[in-house]
């Protein structure tokens, strides 16, 4: 049977003191596996990188976004100040305000955005969750089709997955902006979605394959501007900071690689689309974050891309009484 292959090695003062194991898959334009490294056709949860997708269900069904506006809807944003204006404007849209997100309260994930939050004395926020800007977009979605999406308090006991859903909660998988953003996974992914399970902000994400979340990111960063596809596809790509934070790796390596869009997951899920159709996507076994864009990076430099920023991305440094020792580099022979 398939295993995940060693990926990546923490290397310190020259001494290889652990490493990451996981599965990479490269597909070509017409959704076919081009290469790959471990498990790629088993079930898997692409927490936010499934994001683009999410998006693409509302689009269909509505959303009225485009731009910075629309990267945020699938974003996992920093939570800095630029992004929660953005979702309140997401929200005042659609005659909504702050009081109607369903994210847990959490603090920006950005440190530097985080330590400005609560020295102006805020503390945990529902706005500040990294999910909040796909809240919003799911929230004017429902208002745009006068569907009811609040939590009325009547559930009607816990389902497989675990959630005790009210009747009209917009979270709920049985909600017609749930199921409107199930069949666009499946669409773009090009395969059924085999388990839905309650992500970290309490929406439904739902299980494909690593093929096959490569393969939708293939297909998004292909599409023509003028389609659905491709206007998430081109928010991200003019809008990086609002798709992640201008601080964030993701941002940093759409704003190098012309045509390039990506998201990154919970638990070390990272998906690119090239201009070209290709899609890449990784899951890092253990779902430590910190091999995640290093991964990726060697993957890109695999299929012949050569940039600074790339370059920059295959180690991430490690430290010892504040000097550089080591980093998380790319195990060399699964790159070969």
């Amino acid at each position: 049977m398939t295993e995940p292959v060693l990926l990546a090695d923490v290397v310190r003062s020259g001494f290889v003191e652990s490493h990451h194991r996981g599965s990479v898959v490269v597909t070509a334009p017409d959704g076919s596996v081009e290469w790959s490294a471990g498990v790629i056709d088993q079930p898997m949860f692409p927490r936010s990188s499934n994001k683009p997708m999410q998006a693409l269900g509302m689009l269909r069904n509505g959303l009225d976004l485009d731009g910075e506006l629309l990267s945020l809807a699938g974003a996992s944003h920093s939570g800095e100040a630029f992004h929660l204006d953005g979702v309140r404007r997401i929200l005042a849209g659609a005659g909504l305000d702050e009081s109607a997100l369903r994210t847990p309260a959490a603090y920006p994930i950005d440190d530097q955005a985080r330590d400005e939050w609560v020295r102006a004395g805020h503390g945990l926020d529902p706005i500040t969750m990294n999910c909040s800007g796909k809240h919003a977009a799911m929230l004017a979605t429902c208002v745009a089709n006068d569907w009811a999406f609040h939590h009325d308090g009547n559930a009607t006991g816990a389902d497989a997955t675990g959630a005790d859903w009210g009747r009209n909660d917009y979270r709920s998988p049985e909600h017609p902006l749930q199921q409107a953003i199930r069949t666009a996974v499946e669409d773009s992914a090009g395969e059924k979605v085999s388990y839905v399970a309650v992500d970290g902000c309490g929406a439904p994400i739902l299980a494909i394959t690593l093929a096959g979340l490569a393969r939708s990111f293939g297909l998004f960063a292909a599409a023509p501007g003028d389609t659905l596809e491709g206007r998430v596809a081109n928010a991200f790509r003019e809008h990086p900071n609002y798709a992640s934070g201008s601080r964030r790796d993701e941002s940093a390596l759409m704003r190098a690689i012309p045509g390039l869009f990506c998201k990154a997951g919970a638990e070390s899920v990272y998906a690119v689309g090239l201009a070209d159709g290709r899609g890449l996507a990784v899951k890092i076994d253990d779902g430590n974050p910190r091999a995640r864009a290093v991964v990726m990076a060697a993957t890109l430099q695999r299929l012949g891309l050569d940039h600074e920023e790339i370059t920059k991305q295959t180690r991430l440094p490690l430290y010892g009484g504040g000097v550089e020792v080591g980093a998380v580099q790319p195990h060399a022979a699964a790159f070969a």
